[in-house]
Parts: C-alpha cells; structure tokens; sequence
C-alpha cells in the first residue's frame, strides 16, 4: 500500500515541480499548492499507515497511531490555506497594476 501512495506522492512532486516553472503566477501558485499536499501525505505515510485504529491509545495500548503527523498536517493545512490565499491576492494586486500574469513580462528590462 506504500508503495502505491509513493507513487502518488512522486507524481505530485513532478506535477507540482512542473506547475512552479511555468510562467503564469496562478500555475506558480497552484504547483506550490500540489507541493504542499504532496508532502503532507509524505509525513503521513512515512508516520505508518494503520488502518482502523483510532489516533488515541487505549488501555493496553497495542493498537494505536501516532496523532502526532496527523496534528503537525492539519496545522500545515491551516498555515498552507492562509499562505495561499495571500498568494492569490498577491497575483490579483500584481495582474491589475500590470496587466499580466506572465512572469517574463513582470521581470523588466535587462538594463533595470
């Protein structure tokens, strides 16, 4: 099962990697946002996968999972959700006192 959620995790690093190089602003941000999901299911598959246990410990405390990964990638979310909504702003301020997106155009002139 690993196996296959590396796979998915390298596919979205690729596709994320591939986004970030491009030259619209909304692609740059939309590849640092398949990143971000990316390495939230790294740190969880690289916490164990144990399905059907709760993230609490009972008793005996044979059967149990880390809530530790799950706590660190829902406060990743929250900060990921803020980040990317600053960086929509962010583009839409840029693309009205520009009209443009295009990351060439926005660079200048060599001789600035």
């Amino acid at each position: 099962m690993e196996y296959l959620i590396f796979i998915g995790i390298g596919v979205l690093f690729s596709v994320g990697t591939y986004l970030l190089l491009c030259r619209s602003l909304l692609r740059v941000i939309g590849g640092f946002m398949v990143i971000s999901h990316a390495v939230h299911m790294l740190i969880l598959t690289m916490a164990g996968l144990n399905t059907g246990s709760a993230p609490l410990v009972d008793l005996s405390g044979s059967e149990s999972t880390d809530p530790l990964p799950h706590a660190v990638i829902l406060t990743a979310i929250v900060i990921g959700f803020g980040l990317t909504s600053f960086l929509i702003v962010l583009a839409y301020r840029t693309y009205k006192s520009h009209k443009t997106d295009d990351l060439e155009k926005l660079r200048g002139a060599d001789n600035e």
